[in-house]
């Protein structure tokens, strides 16, 4: 933490990154004519999962200082490239995020995808399999991914070390689910020859499960694109749906789950779309529809 929180520059900082905004920009509807440019207030908030009140302080001057994780959330909902999001943490009375690790920093290009896509579960990750940001129906139907710290930030990881989270896939489909995440993490590590959280990642899990070492010294390989995954929801059961990265930009992947034509999935995903997120920490994931 920096000494100082420069709140005059940061209000100015954030209202003027807001008029740059249309609604069009980040996947919502233009709505009643606008009287000002620029997204309001409440979207921008909405987008950063953060309070109205909250963000109006801040741009005013007057609010108190934001936490590193909000933000990177506002980073995010006011699509800042790099330097402009460098530019809001040291505003904030921040250190600009880590170089090491991931790269949290979501692309421009991908987000504008992903805001195209309301009707499919969508999200966006990072080649260490690190979900930076997903949509509401992905959020629905596999529940809260990116509060997360250290290696378990990263899927693979919690798949091999967190039972709940193996929960969310049928056991006869946990055998085929670990080799793929094990051969698609061979490959990453291998393109990011060097990497520290990389090469940290694959030690822990080596510390960790007998299962993820027994598949690791088997040296598979095979960059995942596309899949069909089976995946349990609290509410409606079974969804079985297929899994495709469809677009790939600076190590992150845009990754689209969608129901066979005329399958059973088509109606289940309507039903999550209206059920919206469940808990799924105090969720049965094995509860009959």
């Amino acid at each position: 933490m920096l000494e100082l929180m420069d709140r005059g520059e940061l209000g100015e900082f954030l209202r003027s990154r807001r008029a740059l905004l249309q609604p069009s920009d980040v996947g919502m509807p233009a709505g009643a004519r606008r009287r000002t440019p620029g997204l309001r207030r409440f979207e921008v908030a909405q987008l950063a999962a953060m309070s109205p009140d909250y963000l109006a302080r801040l741009e005013q001057g007057r609010g108190a200082a934001p936490s590193v994780a909000l933000v990177a959330a506002l980073a995010r909902a006011l699509r800042l490239s790099h330097d402009e999001r460098d530019h809001l943490f040291l505003l904030a009375g921040h250190h600009g995020p880590p170089a090491a690790g991931p790269d949290e920093h979501v692309s421009r290009a991908l987000l504008r995808l992903l805001d195209d896509l309301a009707t499919l579960p969508a999200l966006i990750a990072s080649d260490l399999n690190v979900v930076l940001t997903q949509n509401a129906l992905a959020d629905a139907l596999l529940g809260e991914q990116t509060p997360q710290r250290g290696y378990a930030r990263s899927c693979t990881y919690r798949w091999f070390t967190d039972p709940a989270f193996r929960a969310r896939q049928p056991v006869d489909d946990h055998e085929d689910e670990s080799r793929a995440q094990v051969e698609d993490l061979r490959a990453t590590v291998a393109a990011r020859r060097g990497d520290r959280f990389a090469t940290g990642l694959v030690r822990a899990l080596r510390a960790a499960s007998p299962e993820f070492t027994r598949l690791w010294t088997g040296h598979g390989v095979a960059v995942r694109r596309s899949d069909r995954r089976r995946i349990i929801h609290p509410v409606v059961g079974l969804v079985e749906l297929d899994f495709d990265v469809l677009a790939t930009s600076q190590g992150q992947r845009l990754v689209i789950y969608s129901p066979a034509p005329g399958s059973e999935a088509v109606g289940k995903l309507e039903l999550i779309a209206v059920l919206g997120r469940e808990r799924f920490a105090t969720a049965d994931p094995h509860r009959a529809p």
